[in-house]
């Protein structure tokens, strides 16, 4: 399987406090695909993680996907594709260095959307992942 991560030309890449964000454009060839559900802070008992604490949710969502990835055979760098949802976008980027931890050696493509809520009260993010793995 091979990926191939695209800035093109004449496209803004999106940089913030040094981190490039996502690619533009993610080229699988070959490979098995991998659909991750909209994951939430939750630790591994249900217990809300970060309430109140954008920081504390991204690191948790990241496990969460991390597990969800290692479950199905794969990791981190695998992903082409996350979909965040926040209700607080500018809180949000405030966390550039957290993101990065867990979605940088992949640079996917990425589309963040402020939201009113989510499916709790207390949750500030939800990411769904794609990943594609030989």
């Amino acid at each position: 399987m091979q990926l191939k991560r695209l800035q093109p030309n004449g496209v803004n890449v999106r940089v913030l406090d040094g981190h490039t964000l996502y690619s533009h454009v993610v080229v699988a060839t070959g490979g098995r695909q991998i659909f991750i559900s909209g994951q939430l802070a939750r630790d591994a008992s249900g217990n809300v993680v970060g309430r109140r604490d954008m920081r504390a949710q991204i690191e948790q969502v990241g496990k969460n996907l991390k597990a969800c990835l290692e479950a199905a055979g794969a990791g981190l760098s695998d992903l082409v594709k996350t979909t965040t949802y926040v209700t607080d976008i500018d809180e949000f980027f405030k966390h550039a260095d957290v993101r990065m931890q867990y979605f940088g050696p992949a640079l996917p493509t990425s589309t963040t959307v402020e939201v009113r809520r989510l499916s709790h009260p207390d949750f500030l993010i939800e990411v769904e992942a794609i990943a594609i793995v030989e």
